[in-house]
């Protein structure tokens, strides 16, 4: 019952994004891309350098930045606007409510440093509740990559998406095991392993703790299925439920709050359907601190440890 699959080195989810806006510039002229003031931290830079006159650098201005996204979406332009996730979404909540969701405007919000993954800046800029915040929001598409790869392809797939789209991502090196031909397309999950004993269901950095956890449990003769739930909304929600059809519990994973992220999501489709054992990995209801990455992952438990651990009481309860 091996689980096996290529690591294809290690890169930042920022960087695919980066890379996704330059062949987007590229390919379609009304991509324009809009940054408060983190043009390089959001890797921005080759856009503005090959298309100087489709960015514009806001400042520390990012509710101006998306009122300005919201009005070149009425000339047909399709605005990529980029800052810290806890800036995209906190620090703009109402401009993004009325001016972009309210407003069907064809605005992609796209953050970078969510989670506790940003490490040092600690628990002012480590945003945990934003999956939640923008997922509640009518119109809004919700996108949490899991790889350098399959960042790059969700930027592109969010260009040809109409409608406001919230892109999250990360700022640490993170393994890559996403094939460059592997097919994405929004709202419809992508199973990595599949198995019969316990469901994962993970997105963003999660997918490969839940990766690295499968392979643990397979040690222990337990069979584990693995999906990387990528859209947050639209939720695949037939995914889901074929899972648990065969396993009979699951366990989401979520570099989020417990509260209102992934899990709930997953958690409400059950209760309507299906109706079996949850349990959740992702931050409980605290703040997080200035630390290193992996060790602020341990340490708040959302690694693959807990992952195995929380996997291993999802089966007890069957």
């Amino acid at each position: 019952m091996e689980k096996h699959i290529d690591q294809l080195g290690e890169k930042d989810t920022r960087s695919g994004f980066g890379e996704g806006l330059l062949e987007l510039g590229k390919e379609n002229e009304n991509v324009v891309g809009l940054c408060a003031d983190l043009t390089g931290s959001l890797k921005m830079n080759a856009f503005q350098d090959a298309f100087p006159e489709r960015f514009f650098q806001v400042g520390i201005a990012e509710a101006n930045m998306i009122g300005i996204a919201a009005g070149m979406t009425i000339g047909g332009k399709i605005p990529f606007t980029g800052t810290f996730a806890n800036f995209s979404t906190g620090r703009v909540y109402d401009q993004i409510r009325q001016s972009v969701a309210y407003s069907q405007k064809n605005v992609k919000i796209c953050a970078s440093h969510a989670g506790l993954t940003l490490g040092e800046d600690g628990a002012t800029h480590q945003i945990l509740e934003d999956i939640g915040m923008m997922k509640m929001l009518p119109n809004m598409a919700v996108i949490v990559p899991a790889d350098f790869t399959q960042t790059k392809q969700a930027t592109k797939a969010v260009a040809n998406h109409e409608g406001p789209v919230y892109l999250r991502f990360g700022r640490p090196k993170r393994p890559i095991f996403t094939p460059d031909d592997q097919e994405f397309v929004i709202g419809k999950a992508q199973t990595v392993f599949e198995g019969k004993d316990v469901s994962i269901i993970a997105c963003g950095h999660m997918v490969w703790e839940a990766i690295i956890a499968a392979q643990e449990l397979a040690k222990e003769g337990v069979d584990a299925e693995v999906i990387n739930m990528h859209t947050i909304k639209p939720l695949d929600e037939k995914a889901i439920l074929d899972s648990v059809a065969k396993t009979g519990c699951v366990v989401t994973a979520e570099e989020h709050m417990i509260n209102g992220g992934l899990g709930d999501s997953v958690a409400q489709v059950l209760s309507r359907n299906n109706p079996l054992p949850q349990e959740y990995v992702g931050v409980n209801d605290t703040f997080g601190e200035s630390g290193k990455p992996m060790d602020l992952m341990k340490k708040y438990n959302i690694s693959s440890e807990n992952i195995v651990e929380t996997a291993r009481k999802a089966m007890s309860r069957k």
